[in-house]
């Protein structure tokens, strides 16, 4: 049902709306990345709170707990549930974060911000790929990659002409998510729920109690299609986003270890990086319907390598920061996270599938903090070579599983994926074909 005075929102409106989940997500770890210089002569704390810091974010442990949380809370409620409570918590977060006064009111911050992303992204993806055409899906999904593009982009490039303001830049920056996310709020109050998830509702409510045993992550763990479904997406993104979150967080100090130490340069570098994966989402949204998704996870996995071993093994100089930026942001267009957010929506039956993508990214993000919190100390204790080897080594797992375990499920809709994967799906105390 719609709120009175919220006007309905459908198709790509609804899609763009869902999908500016992704930017705010994306927009506050480049906001912590680029203010953690500030924040670290504000209130001088070392490199070991700044780890903390990171690791307790939205980059990381602060998104497992949010999406740990809200994917269960997705599946039992709805889509729209989490629609209605998330924002609010993140611009809470980012207004604290906006005027801390002090260390400790910066970690308050992060870590509600952290919640409210981890929250209210697996709910993005999954309504989003529950709404869009079966011949389309890549295409919609693509949006939300698009707008975790975009989010870098612009946060890089206010970065870059705020750096003079210093702290005081830092803290505008903050501001405009609120905005961003305000705007969102008002947008998303018009949205429909996902029909898929209402649908299985329906059933379940005729059902009655015999449909308790078959939503949660009991039910989502004790079939074997889905452990396999789970392992595969862990080798394909938690191991990419293992990399692609250190970079996110502390790219300004892979940077500095290259040789670029100018602020500024650093963060327009940085948005040319994030220029060129909207550019490889846009070829994404054209290509993941129509070619074979196989080889394009593998041309996308494999310039991602490429991209790190210029950058760690080539000689210093700009050619070799701008091969870096080139070849690792379109790759990041076209790689692990859009297909983790077509296939995640693909594999799992609908009335666990937000909470299979809470567990999935609650994974990742946990797998993020543990390296976060030792990365600036390694970085400065094995250097840049060493560091990096373990990265690129990292990045072979991704590529090698998600090239020779690609499902095929292109082309198909979400109902009849499920039952080629688990016979006519109406509970999940139906035997599996």
């Amino acid at each position: 049902m719609v709120r009175i005075g919220a006007k309905k929102t459908t198709g790509w409106k609804a899609t763009i709306a869902v999908a500016m989940s992704n930017y705010i997500e994306s927009g506050s770890i480049i906001a912590i990345a680029t203010s953690m210089v500030f924040w670290m002569q504000e209130f001088g704390f070392d490199s070991a709170f700044q780890g903390l810091l990171a690791a307790l974010s939205a980059n990381a442990f602060g998104a497992a707990i949010g999406a740990i949380i809200g994917g269960p809370l997705c599946d039992r409620y709805g889509r729209k549930f989490i629609y209605t409570y998330d924002l609010i918590l993140y611009m809470v977060g980012v207004l604290i974060a906006a005027f801390a006064m002090d260390q400790w009111m910066l970690l308050g911050a992060f870590i509600i911000t952290g919640i409210a992303v981890g929250a209210g992204v697996p709910a993005s993806w999954t309504y989003i790929a529950e709404e869009a055409p079966s011949d389309r899906r890549a295409a919609h999904v693509g949006t939300a990659q698009l707008a975790w593009s975009v989010g870098p982009a612009i946060g890089f490039l206010l970065a870059a002409f705020l750096a003079p303001a210093g702290l005081m830049g830092s803290r505008i920056i903050f501001l405009h998510l609120f905005v961003v996310a305000f705007i969102t709020w008002w947008v998303r109050r018009g949205l429909e729920e996902s029909k898929s998830w209402k649908d299985t509702q329906t059933i379940r409510t005729q059902q009655g109690a015999k449909a308790a045993a078959g939503r949660g992550f009991k039910a989502l763990l004790t079939r074997k299609q889905n452990l396999l479904a789970i392992l595969f997406l862990i080798g394909v993104y938690s191991f990419w986003n293992t990399v692609a979150g250190q970079a996110g967080m502390f790219m300004p100090d892979v940077y500095r270890a290259s040789g670029l130490t100018d602020p500024a340069q650093q963060y327009f570098l940085q948005s040319f990086l994030w220029g060129m994966t909207v550019v490889g989402t846009f070829v994404f949204m054209a290509l993941g319907d129509r070619m074979s998704r196989r080889l394009l996870y593998f041309i996308g996995a494999a310039l991602g390598i490429a991209g790190w071993v210029v950058l760690v093994y080539v000689p210093n100089g700009t050619p070799t920061l701008f091969g870096f930026a080139i070849l690792w942001g379109f790759a990041a267009g076209i790689g692990a996270q859009a297909f983790y957010g077509l296939w995640t929506a693909e594999l799992f039956a609908t009335q666990y599938r937000a909470s299979a993508q809470g567990l999935l990214f609650f994974t990742a993000r946990i797998m993020v903090g543990v390296l976060s919190y030792g990365f600036p100390v390694w970085l400065e204790t094995l250097g840049l070579p060493t560091l990096g080897g373990i990265l690129i080594a990292i990045l072979a797992v991704s590529l090698v599983v998600g090239t020779v375990w690609a499902p095929d499920t292109q082309g198909k809709s979400l109902e009849e994926i499920e039952n080629e994967r688990y016979g006519t799906v109406k509970d999940d105390t139906l035997t599996p074909a």
